[in-house]
């Protein structure tokens, strides 16, 4: 069978590059230059097609004279050559979808449903936490909380000043909840190794490397927001008699707080390399190292 996608290349005499749409695809015939006129008969060429992105092009029924003049070449053709963009999870939704997507394959399933991880720590509600130990969680909490507020507040890279005031800043709830405890006669500890350690190395990443700075800053509110308040509840329930802390409460709708931040961080990633994307994303993991530890220490004596 004499099919126009198996004739030789080397026969082809091709100049200039045509473009003919698709609309007009299926009733065009293709001219090209051979050393000798050939014809490709209907039954033939009624079932002889071209694939091109997502159409599939059958040339009508009809005697072609492939003559020695004309010379054409389908712009589509290279298109469908070239190697198609890779999708990122989450990108069409903008660059926040692609952090929680990541965020979330580091959860467990116990914590999350789109989570992957098998917990190797007890769930939640068998933690047996005590008033010592929860302390010292919201000392080293508040001492991370104010170095991103300060970092914001300094601003060495323009963008941080975006995040100033959003709302979701924990720095004044957990310093009337810590006041409160010491009312009740509990001593209020000094900040330990875990929260000493990240606030130092926050206050690294913001002055050099503003994009893992982001990822953590992204982390910390937005799990402190979801998971940190299911947490926040069952140790209340257990050694507070169900008192909520001030560092579970925000004023205003905490969904339209988080939505208002949401938007400034996919703005801010708009003007970021696909390079820099990807190493924002791979901050994600450490940023969950250095939480964990801190909220390990509820469980402490």
């Amino acid at each position: 069978m004499a099919s126009i996608s198996s004739l030789s290349s080397s026969n082809l005499n091709l100049t200039k590059p045509q473009f003919i749409s698709p609309k007009n695809l299926s009733t065009t015939f293709f001219s090209l230059k051979f050393t000798k006129p050939q014809f490709i008969s209907p039954k033939n060429l009624s079932t002889t097609f071209f694939s091109l992105p997502k159409k599939t092009v059958t040339l009508k029924a009809g005697t072609l004279k492939i003559g020695t003049l004309n010379k054409m070449v389908i712009k589509a053709a290279t298109t469908a050559a070239e190697k198609p963009k890779k999708r990122y999870p989450g990108e069409n939704k903008g660059f926040v979808e692609e952090m929680r997507f990541v965020a979330m394959k580091l959860h467990t399933k116990d914590q999350a449903k789109e989570g992957e991880k098998e917990s190797q720590d007890k769930p939640v509600a068998k933690w047996e936490p005590g008033v010592d130990g929860y302390l010292k969680f919201l000392v080293d909490s508040k001492l991370v909380y104010d170095t991103l507020e300060g970092i914001v507040d300094k601003a060495d890279f323009p963008e941080y000043a975006e995040f100033r005031n959003t709302g979701l800043e924990r720095s004044e709830g957990l310093a009337k909840d810590l006041k409160w405890f010491e009312e009740q006669g509990h001593a209020i500890p000094e900040p330990s190794s875990p929260g000493l350690e990240y606030a130092q190395k926050l206050e690294e990443l913001s002055k050099t490397d503003p994009q893992a700075f982001i990822c953590h800053f992204y982390n910390i509110y937005f799990a402190h927001s979801a998971g940190g308040r299911m947490i926040g509840r069952k140790v209340a329930e257990k050694i507070l008699n169900g008192k909520e802390l001030e560092f579970y409460k925000w004023e205003g709708e905490l969904s339209q707080l988080l939505q208002n931040v949401r938007e400034k961080l996919n703005r801010v990633a708009e003007s970021w390399t696909r390079e820099e994307k990807n190493h924002c994303l791979e901050e994600t993991e450490k940023s969950f190292k250095y939480s964990g530890d801190i909220l390990r220490l509820i469980l402490s004596s």
